[in-house]
């Protein structure tokens, strides 16, 4: 299905506005977004709870719906104001969302997946939401339910249209770029080169996936590292529960700029606990890139400055190699809560491969180390 025809719908249903956190099975649509939409019309929101508020606040001033896109995985972000905020309990203030479906049942996909996309239609529909899907040849059974979703919406019910993976397609592919050269596997080569024994948690998508594989390439064992599958925006969380209750152990969080907006309070009570042994490293490359590169507002923000407002003691910030071995030096040989953001290029290589060590695995590892492996057997 052509994103062209998908749009001609929300065009029918008198709705001109979209906001969202960006999904790689809803890269068309987010290519033509960024395409035919202008900053007034399409705002990519820091998480999906921050995209329905968005959409209530424009249902209020205009009296038109909004359209809310994300990926299965984030229903669980947009549930509170989905119940609290938009059910016909509440206000009854209608919505639009698209919802890409990994971890589809019978199809293959990552473990993070998995259970996600067992539950998504069930928990769609346990808050209220109409669910109707999108495969590749739906195209003309979605036009014949136009008064189905209009009814609902007048209502003050909210909607939703599950895309299966490949039946969105779009010929117009916008490649996004910053001005950095740094590139992020390098860069996280860097990282394990000065991060010695210390443990590594490491944020959702392609940084978790380019530390397993300099890990296997050099290889060293994995016993280190946690590898955040899922639960994008918490890995500094969890560095920060290790670090707290292991303040011998040096523990590095290296983190994205979308995962840091996303859940951005975590640096507050990161900085106001101040752990010694803690060194929150974000990789901003300004993009969502683990989904097609999608800019984030993390290229007219000042991560630093806010690191320093929350009561980090030790920042930096670097977009070169040199400057990069030397702030990582600094930060992991001192005695206080350190900050350093690296300004990278974005691009993976193609080859780029995943994880073959189970969620589980990596879990027992990671806790034998830390000295607790049978604690809970």
């Amino acid at each position: 299905m052509q994103v062209e025809e998908f749009a001609e719908l929300f065009k029918e249903l008198n709705i001109d506005f979209f906001v969202g956190v960006p999904d790689s099975l809803l890269r068309p649509l987010s290519d033509y977004l960024t395409t035919n939409c202008g900053t007034d019309k399409h705002v990519i929101s820091a998480n999906e709870g921050n995209a329905v508020g968005l959409a209530a606040g424009h249902f209020l001033a205009t009296k038109r719906p909004a359209l809310v896109y994300m990926q299965n995985s984030g229903i669980g972000n947009a549930i509170n104001p989905i119940v609290s905020l938009l059910h016909p309990k509440v206000y009854g203030i209608p919505c639009v969302f698209v919802v890409g479906w990994r971890g589809e049942p019978a199809t293959k996909d990552e473990p993070q997946h998995v259970f996600q996309g067992e539950i998504t239609q069930q928990l769609l529909n346990d808050v209220g939401v109409t669910c109707f899907l999108v495969d590749k040849g739906s195209n003309w059974d979605l036009k014949t339910k136009i008064n189905q979703y209009r009814e609902a919406l007048v209502t003050g019910k909210s909607i939703a249209f599950v895309v299966k993976s490949g039946a969105l397609q779009n010929q117009q592919i916008v490649n996004y770029k910053n001005q950095y050269s740094m590139v992020r596997e390098h860069v996280i080569e860097h990282i394990v080169e000065f991060a010695y024994d210390s443990v590594l948690v490491s944020t959702t998508g392609k940084i978790s996936r380019e530390l397993f594989e300099i890990r296997k390439k050099k290889q060293q064992s994995h016993d280190h590292d946690f590898l955040t599958v899922g639960s994008m925006g918490h890995c500094s969380s969890i560095a920060l529960g290790v670090a707290l209750k292991k303040p011998q152990q040096r523990v590095c969080c290296i983190d994205g700029d979308g995962a840091v907006l996303m859940h951005m309070g975590a640096m507050a009570v990161i900085g106001s606990l101040k752990p010694h042994n803690m060194v929150h490293i974000v990789i901003n490359n300004e993009a969502h890139e683990t989904v097609g590169g999608m800019p984030t507002v993390a290229n007219g923000i000042n991560l630093p400055q806010i690191a320093k407002a929350c009561g980090y003691q030790l920042i930096e910030s670097v977009d070169n190699y040199p400057d990069l071995d030397r702030a990582l030096n600094k930060a992991v040989s001192s005695d206080v809560l350190a900050f350093l953001e690296i300004r990278t290029a974005l691009g993976s290589r193609k080859d780029l491969g995943r994880p073959t060590t189970l969620p589980k695995e990596i879990k027992d590892d990671l806790m034998n180390v830390l000295g607790c492996g049978n604690l809970m057997r």
